[in-house]
């Protein structure tokens, strides 16, 4: 990896600009943060005859995201925010620069911007990222959301929900994701438990947490509705209904995300109240992820990613959806004009019926085998279309309690609910049973685990 310091710069343009020259006609992109889902983008754009090139906004990793895979990169840095990094950019002649997962948006507008490249600017990057600007830029454009209020103080919280009736509500970081560090607190004690629990900890991008947002409830249904859009022409490539489960302590955790027709009246709602936010939020171009509450009044934020969905997975999203948002954001970048001949302002089609299961587990200690027997018996169930295992021998494994903690995710899709249905109540049956696991502490044959 490269490193932009003073004496590697020029040594960095020449690198560039050898690969260039190795590579007559291949054009070249920039991809920021490129963890988890970010690992299909490159794929995508190759198909369209373009490399990409990696910028990684933090000298340190993310290790708590699926790393980004260097063997898809024709190079790759780590940004400097001396002004190099733009101008070695700018001398490859990228064509664009997105971001590849919530991490690198900031630094994705701000690349892009400066390169005056297809960008959603930097005038709302904050309100993109962090989730009090962004419900309070939402909510001034006169679109439902929570009540909220940020704070450090505890007490103070508990006073506002007090105050304003706002029993349950929820605290949670400022800016993360996977339902890391929510809780739905029903009383002042709970919210009170939860402080310490948020400003303790970082945020699954590395962030410190040095306030907690305190939202009001929003009761109903959660959704997810995915896009992609061209200068403000946004293709909805997908509404999926969250099945969440509460656990004791307060947090919600994932089970299922369910496909929904485009036609559904809740699904024709939530579109809608989407198109507005985006507009709202200046998010013009690119992928973005929308979590909203369907409440007895309407749709309302939750919040919003501007980039590719964590469950994205090709092959799964063409068998039900004809299309997937990795191919749709390539298309956005390269061939703008065809995206919006074909779907520009669009909607997706149900294909046939789809469900994500983010599986919970109970299992407590390290990882020492994975029972291929039980992996190949879901693999070959009639509905499965992937599955990700999460852990490997050595890892350690945790009860559930958010998205990164379930350690396997499968992706159903067939043309029959019922077959769909049967084979989610298998993997019930037998999730369990994925993982050998070890208590920390206890002696194996080869020591102390």
């Amino acid at each position: 990896m490269i490193e932009l310091a003073e004496d590697k710069r020029s040594e960095l343009w020449n690198r560039f600009g050898r690969a260039v020259r190795n590579d007559a006609g291949r054009a070249v992109g920039v991809l920021v943060d490129a963890y988890g889902t970010g690992n299909y983008l490159p794929e995508a754009f190759g198909r369209l005859g373009i490399d990409v090139i990696h910028v990684q906004s933090a000298p340190e990793p993310i290790a708590r995201m699926q790393p980004w895979d260097k063997t898809s990169y024709r190079d790759w840095l780590v940004y400097d925010p001396d002004g190099s990094t733009e101008r070695a950019l700018k001398e490859i002649g990228a064509r664009f620069v997105i971001p590849g997962q919530e991490p690198g948006v900031l630094l994705a507008d701000r690349l892009s911007e400066a390169l005056a490249l297809r960008s959603n600017g930097t005038a709302y990057s904050e309100a993109r990222r962090n989730k009090y600007k962004m419900v309070e830029t939402v909510a001034a454009a006169g679109l439902r959301t929570a009540a909220q209020v940020i704070t450090d103080d505890a007490e103070e919280a508990v006073a506002w929900a007090g105050d304003r009736g706002h029993w349950p509500c929820v605290a949670k970081p400022l800016s993360s994701a996977s339902t890391d560090g929510v809780f739905i607190c029903r009383d002042a004690d709970a919210l009170r438990a939860a402080f310490p629990s948020i400003l303790g900890s970082t945020t699954v991008f590395n962030g410190a947490n040095t306030q907690v947002l305190v939202q009001s409830f929003l009761e109903g249904t959660e959704y997810i509705v995915d896009t992609v859009s061209v200068d403000g022409h946004a293709y909805v490539c997908g509404v999926w209904q969250y099945e969440k489960q509460l656990l004791p302590n307060g947090k919600p955790i994932y089970n299922r995300d369910i496909l929904v027709s485009p036609t559904d009246p809740a699904a024709v709602a939530l579109i809608d109240y989407t198109r507005a936010m985006l507009d709202v939020l200046r998010i013009h171009n690119g992928p973005a992820h929308t979590e909203l509450m369907m409440t007895e009044d309407g749709p309302a934020l939750v919040e919003v990613g501007a980039r590719v969905n964590g469950h994205l997975h090709p092959a799964f999203h063409d068998a039900c959806l004809g299309v997937n948002s990795a191919d749709l954001t390539a298309l956005a970048y390269v061939r703008p004009e065809r995206f919006l001949a074909e779907y520009g302002g669009g909607v997706y089609d149900k294909r046939q019926p789809a469900v994500v299961y983010n599986t919970p587990t109970t299992l407590s200690g390290r990882v020492v085998s994975v029972n291929e027997a039980v992996v190949e018996e879901i693999r070959s169930r009639p509905s499965v279309a992937g599955l990700t295992l999460k852990r490997k021998p050595g890892d350690v494994i945790v009860p559930t309690h958010d998205l990164l903690t379930s350690p396997v995710r499968v992706f159903l899709t067939a043309p029959d609910q019922a077959a769909v249905d049967e084979d989610y109540r298998f993997i019930q049956s037998v999730r369990e049973s994925v993982y050998e696991v070890q208590p920390l502490g206890a002696r194996t044959a080869c020591g102390v685990v």
